[in-house]
């Protein structure tokens, strides 16, 4: 017998495979929306890599799609539901603007509304993002910082996490938010720069590549584990009442202090491999995100517990292994 059930959007994804692996190991029955398109392939690996792949429930959804969300949330009957599903690259936000508003922006909106229909007595987190703070008004970002959004996928997440307020507010939905900063693992995608660096430095070490083309590596990130970040989810959830959560590990870190400490860890020399190429810079650039996480210690006895040095060993290690597997 099941403690909760769980229904959580964006199951394939990094936050997701944790969040599913953290839950199940609570004992919840845990239910995923997954979209199909062109072939019935949905991408299972991070679930795989976590050994928890069989054992979460996955239904045919679209955050685009109203009906396939109340049906979903109809059948599953979750007592929590997470939504972690977005266009989530913020470089391809600004190729594709409008299907981020889309998925990011509206696609949350849908699934408040497929709650609130459907089964208003659960509890909801909306994963929101500090790219929300974006040109950043305070140099340590907290619950009360004024956001200013510098991408289209910022503005969609903005959209999305004054609507949960607004779902909490009018409605008496228990809603919360998670204001994220970055958060990384061996299950990042390739596209985001923690893993495009171990990624690449696991392939120069292999000697399969002889350099790593990166954008600005003069920016300055707040980066933790993504195992670490589900559970500041999960605590949210058990809350009496709702509310928003910055969660960060209150350190920032250059991207170049970042690549040293992958090339290092593989025993290689970052100067003689790193190519600056300004194709990769953003259109508008955030210089600095640092979160203040200290409402979420005092109320949610959370914290960071993996050192950025442990992550990025451990990513890169991962990346060794995948690439030597074949």
């Amino acid at each position: 017998m099941h403690s909760k059930t769980a229904l959580i959007t964006g199951v394939t994804g990094q936050d997701g495979a944790y969040l599913s692996q953290l839950l199940l190991g609570k004992g919840y029955r845990v239910c995923g929306i997954a979209p199909r398109r062109s072939t019935s392939d949905v991408n299972l690996s991070r679930l795989e890599w976590l050994g928890v792949k069989e054992q979460v429930e996955l239904f045919d959804g679209d955050l685009g799609d109203l009906g396939s969300l109340i049906r979903s949330v109809q059948e599953c009957h979750p007592d929590e539901v997470y939504n972690l599903a977005a266009q989530s690259f913020v470089q391809a936000s600004w190729s594709q603007p409008v299907l981020t508003g889309q998925v990011s922006g509206i696609g949350a909106v849908n699934v408040l509304e497929a709650v609130r229909m459907a089964r208003p007595e659960a509890r909801f987190y909306q994963a929101s993002t500090s790219e929300m703070y974006g040109l950043i008004q305070e140099p340590r970002q907290s619950e009360t910082t004024p956001f200013y959004p510098r991408s289209p996928y910022a503005a969609a997440k903005l959209y999305a996490h004054w609507m949960t307020v607004n779902y909490r507010e009018s409605f008496g939905l228990h809603a919360s938010s998670g204001i994220l900063f970055n958060h990384e693992s061996p299950l990042r995608g390739l596209e985001f720069v923690t893993r495009k660096v171990t990624d690449g430095v696991a392939r120069i070490k292999l000697g399969l590549a002889t350099e790593l083309r990166l954008g600005n590596i003069d920016a300055k990130r707040d980066w933790g584990h993504a195992r670490d970040y589900v559970k500041a989810m999960w605590l949210m959830l058990q809350q009496e009442t709702p509310d928003d959560y910055v969660i960060g590990t209150g350190v920032t870190t250059t991207v170049r202090d970042m690549c040293r400490i992958a090339f290092e860890h593989a025993g290689l020399d970052m100067e003689d491999h790193v190519v600056i190429d300004p194709r990769f810079y953003r259109p508008a650039e955030v210089e600095v995100l640092l979160g203040n996480p200290a409402k979420a210690k005092r109320q949610l006895g959370w914290q960071a517990e993996t050192s950025l040095e442990a992550m990025i060993c451990e990513m890169v290690d991962a990346d060794l292994q995948r690439l030597e597997q074949g």
